[in-house]
């Protein structure tokens, strides 16, 4: 159980001498199983810094974590509005996590905006920390507030400590003459080392890493450091908090482990399949939130035989990637949503030249530019169909920030065995989003064999060899992979539809069929080389089936617990093939009374099973920019389960109890 915050409602202290020293009695130290923490500020108040650092010291303390980035889509938003607000959410546990919180039990707001933005998801009873000095006449117009909500009752429900963050940063990096606007810029940094020393975080990871950022500018870093430690020492001292709290480590599997985001993840999976496959890794793309992270973590390891290329356009970016695969190299493309509207072209492109080639879709809101910081999962249809003519590609989804890394080796497992444009679907909740993630051996990830073709694959009418460049592998129905430049291995290569076998252009009705039904079944074949679709139900009869794909493990794990921990019966099941599903998918969803789809879109996934298994898929739909909320959608589930209240495993047809 979560235990509750309690701290007084206090403003900040006075600084006057007391006449009278007594001493402070010990704090007591109140144990929790989990707190989630918001910070929010200003777009330029260092909250995303703020909270990543808060992250990584509860990593090294051994939680489990789970955060979630939030922050305006332009470059600088009017300062002190909602729009220009900026929040970092962590929830750490000293248990297995799935999703970074619903409702907030801290929310440190820097400005009035920041509150008036988050006050709504805050739980009531909740620790709020103010920056005091921020709250003016011009600032609460800003914020839309027509009366202070300090004195007006507006947080009356909450738990309020007022401090002038502001002036006390300042004070505490005077002597390194910043001058005043870079003096207040420290303030996210005594914040930090204020909730750190209030639930006993550990300042190391914080210095060393700024004394890493800020290397090269001594009086930033030193400054940074003075203020984090002032904070840290103005908890102990400031006597406004009766208790710290402490949330012990969570138990977790030996092994290494780093801190690690979706997109990070991703990367490095990159990386790892591609070099499995002893292949060059080459990335063509083109910046796009939030799948540019991606480009950025590549471009770092060059030293791992990875060439990146900033094209000029989206377009541009998966036409070097598929000519590099062309060339022998493993090409990837990154994107998110609009840029995978300009690819498709290419892509139809991929799979008529049956070439290895990824591509990652860190999906955003939608449609158009749409909220190009706000997560989604509306591209799968486009990733299903978003190419002209009948041109099936292989989808895959990751379900978590780590889970990011194994999807991305498993997308170039399955693009280099069978010759095909494989999509990846990430998110912006997973690109961002951080968790911990336990670091493989290299030589635990099954090689992969690129299979070049070496020489002729045929006989000609004469005698003589030959090579067959659509001659297709009886297992996988793969083409050859012949790089260019082998002797004895020339052949067409473009758009026009190929001759089965001959690759030579053709026009021929009956060979354009033969040649889309072989690129289906190649496609539709993978599906013999994946896992079958695993269900967690523990009692074993469960009427209702909760299934997810992409993101959405989270919130659905997190709800299905809840429901459970109620005494419901429900089973649980996540995808992470969406094209080709699972061979045993169909018997899965026959064997339950009712399957309930949560998706970030109006029902993309439902509609597919709908049209492939002929079942009533029941959908939870939300489009809000946001992840699922665990709360809301355990709601929705209980009333699934009451639907089937009392009934036993003997009013279940007897081809369900079969199925089972």
């Amino acid at each position: 159980m979560r235990k509750e915050v309690s701290v007084p409602s206090v403003t900040e202290p006075s600084t006057a001498d007391s006449p009278v020293s007594t001493p402070t009695p010990p704090l007591e130290v109140q144990k929790l199983d989990r707190v989630v923490i918001r910070f929010a500020g200003d777009s330029g108040d260092g909250m995303q810094l703020t909270g990543d650092r808060f992250t990584a010291e509860s990593a090294v303390h051994g939680n489990d974590i789970s955060t979630l980035p939030s922050f305006p889509a332009e470059i600088r938003a009017p300062q002190g509005t909602i729009p220009g607000v900026s929040s970092f959410q962590v929830h750490f546990a000293n248990y297995d996590i799935a999703t970074p919180g619903d409702q907030p039990d801290v929310l440190v707001a820097m400005n009035p905006a920041a509150l008036a933005a988050n006050l709504g998801e805050v739980r009531r009873g909740a620790l709020i920390v103010l920056d005091s000095a921020e709250f003016t006449k011009r600032n609460l117009k800003k914020a839309n507030f027509s009366d202070d909500p300090r004195t007006d009752g507006t947080l009356e429900s909450y738990q309020v400590v007022e401090l002038d963050l502001t002036a006390l940063a300042v004070g505490a990096v005077e002597s390194f003459d910043l001058g005043r606007k870079n003096s207040e810029r420290a303030k996210n940094m005594f914040a930090l080392g204020l909730l750190s020393w209030l639930y006993g975080r550990p300042l190391d990871p914080s210095e060393k890493f700024l004394k890493t950022k800020f290397a090269s500018k001594p009086d930033i870093r030193d400054a940074n450091i003075a203020a984090l430690k002032a904070g840290h020492a103005y908890g102990e001292t400031c006597e406004l908090f009766t208790v710290r709290y402490e949330v012990a480590p969570a138990p977790t599997p030996a092994g290494r482990y780093r801190q690690i985001t979706g997109n990070q993840a991703t990367a490095l999976g990159l990386i790892a399949g591609a070099n499995r496959a002893g292949l060059q890794l080459f990335l063509g793309s083109y910046p796009i939130t939030p799948a540019s992270d991606i480009l950025h973590e590549l471009s770092k390891h060059k030293d791992l035989n990875i060439l990146t290329f900033q094209a000029e356009d989206e377009i541009g970016g998966i036409g070097a990637a598929l000519g590099a695969s062309f060339g022998g190299s493993l090409g990837v493309t990154t994107t998110s949503g609009p840029g995978m509207s300009l690819k498709a072209e290419t892509i139809g492109l991929a799979v008529m030249t049956e070439l290895p080639l990824v591509i990652v879709d860190v999906q955003r809101s939608g449609p158009s530019t749409g909220m190009p910081t706000k997560p989604e999962q509306a591209d799968l249809l486009q990733a299903m169909f978003g190419r002209n003519g009948e041109s099936p590609v292989p989808v895959i989804a990751a379900k978590s920030p780590s889970d990011c890394f194994d999807t991305a080796v498993e997308a170039c497992r399955i693009a280099i065995k069978y010759r095909t444009p494989v999509v990846m679907l990430s998110d912006g909740y997973l690109g961002n989003g951080a968790e911990p993630w336990r670091i493989p051996a290299l030589a635990d990830i099954e090689r992969i064999d690129p299979g070049f073709a070496t020489g002729p694959n045929a006989k000609a009418a004469d005698g003589t060899d030959r090579f067959l460049p659509y001659k297709r592998d009886p297992e996988t129905l793969a083409r050859p992979w012949a790089l260019p430049g082998t002797k004895g291995l020339e052949h067409r290569i473009g758009g026009l539809e190929k001759a089965a076998n001959i690759g030579s252009i053709s026009y021929n009705p009956n060979n354009h069929e033969e040649m889309v039904r072989s690129r289906a079944a190649r496609v539709a074949g993978i599906s013999r080389d994946i896992a079958d679709v695993e269900v967690d139900d523990p009692t074993g009869d469960a009427d209702v089936l909760v299934l997810g794909w992409g993101s959405t493990f989270g919130p659905i794990t997190a709800g299905v617990r809840r429901v459970r921990a109620k005494g419901e019966k429900i089973a649980q099941a996540h995808l992470r093939h969406i094209n080709p599903f699972p061979d045993n998918l169909g018997e899965v969803l026959h064997r339950y009374r009712r399957v309930v789809v949560p998706e970030m879109n109006t029902g993309q996934l439902a509609m597919l099973l709908r049209a492939k298994y002929l079942v009533d898929v029941q959908t939870v739909s939300r489009v809000r920019g946001l992840p699922i909320s665990p709360v809301d959608l355990c709601d929705v589930l209980c009333g699934h389960c009451s639907d089937f209240s009392g009934s036993t495993s003997s009013n279940k047809t007897a081809s369900q109890k079969e199925a089972r």
